[in-house]
């Protein structure tokens, strides 16, 4: 029985205006645009025009009679008011998912999003997935490859991105080291028949060879300085001038080439490793070389969360180890 003091005590709280408050959907688009700072990237995610996220958040402003982001040329920035509120609403919406997945049973989705670059996605993650999928055939994947957009990793469906060099964790991601980049030429066995075992670094520059383009390494999504065939050559102590016989910012179109024989090219190990080892590709010189960066796996916490994501996390993490990559 509720005490006479209880029932005076929960007369007398102030009254939660919920009713007042603007709609759920502000609040979502509103959210969108402060992770990004960005309108159109907000639009791009949410799939509407970047129209109608500006409009949602002049709505919301205008209802809480606050600015929230400080429109600045080609940039916004949160107000202090807009970042309060960007980290309540943030919270406030994840309580909402983890009641709606207690309500239900839901465990969460049964499909996991990765972002990561064009080589990264082909050569390394693609046969990754393929593993965990042969155990797990009820999950599904979706993967964002891209070597130009940075933000994808930013998009509110990415449970896990890999990281090319870099090391940001920002709150609410565990990131993990998976390997140092290593490359070393390579080429199919036939090519290797017709220049012969052992060549060396002098001899290999006389052979066609293949090459990334310094486009590559500034695209938006990678942003480092370049690690081709002027830097291999320069740390075998050669001094090498020629024409490449094909160049391309892709690793992808390299790659095949190398496989179909046209050349030797610098392959970066995690993405030949598989190629080496199904005898596609083989190591046409012993010299590697690095430039001391990394790779991460970035997760994001609440999507650790559900079961499916945690165990594709352990098994890429599993997999790395076993092959020597950390």
């Amino acid at each position: 029985m509720t005490s006479r003091t209880q029932r005076t005590a929960v007369t007398e709280m102030p009254p939660i205006k919920r009713r007042y408050l603007p709609s759920l959907g502000a609040f979502a688009t509103f959210e969108v645009a402060a992770k990004h700072l960005s309108f159109t990237l907000a639009a791009k995610e949410l799939n509407v025009t970047q129209g109608a996220v500006s409009q949602q958040i002049r709505l919301l402003e205008r209802a809480l009679d606050k600015a929230l982001f400080l429109r600045k040329h080609n940039a916004l920035e949160l107000t202090p008011e807009g970042a309060t509120l960007f980290a309540s609403v943030t919270a406030g919406l994840d309580t909402i998912s983890a009641g709606v997945a207690a309500v239900t049973g839901d465990e969460g989705p049964q499909t996991i999003t990765i972002a990561a670059t064009d080589g990264m996605a082909n050569y390394w993650l693609k046969p990754l997935i393929n593993s965990f999928r042969a155990d797990h055939p009820g999950i599904g994947f979706t993967v964002f490859a891209s070597d130009e957009n940075d933000t994808l990793r930013n998009y509110s469906e990415v449970d896990v991105s890999i990281l090319c060099g870099n090391e940001r964790c920002e709150a609410g991601e565990e990131l993990h080291f998976l390997f140092p980049e290593v490359a070393q030429p390579v080429c199919s066995p036939g090519f290797m028949q017709r220049i012969g075992p052992s060549p060396s670094a002098e001899a290999l520059g006389q052979v066609p060879l293949l090459h990334l383009h310094e486009r590559h390494w500034s695209a938006d999504a990678i942003g480092w300085h370049p690690l081709g065939w002027p830097e291999w050559f320069s740390a075998q102590g050669v001094d090498w001038s020629r024409d490449f016989a094909l160049t391309s910012n892709k690793v992808g179109l390299l790659t095949e080439a190398a496989i179909a024989g046209e050349g030797v090219m610098l392959g970066w190990h995690h993405m030949v490793r598989s190629l080496v080892r199904q005898g596609r590709l083989v190591f046409a010189h012993p010299a590697p070389i690095s430039m001391g960066r990394g790779n991460f796996l970035n997760c994001r916490l609440k999507s650790m969360d559900r079961p499916a994501v945690a165990a594709f996390v352990q098994h890429l993490l599993r997999q790395v180890k076993a092959q020597g990559e950390v």
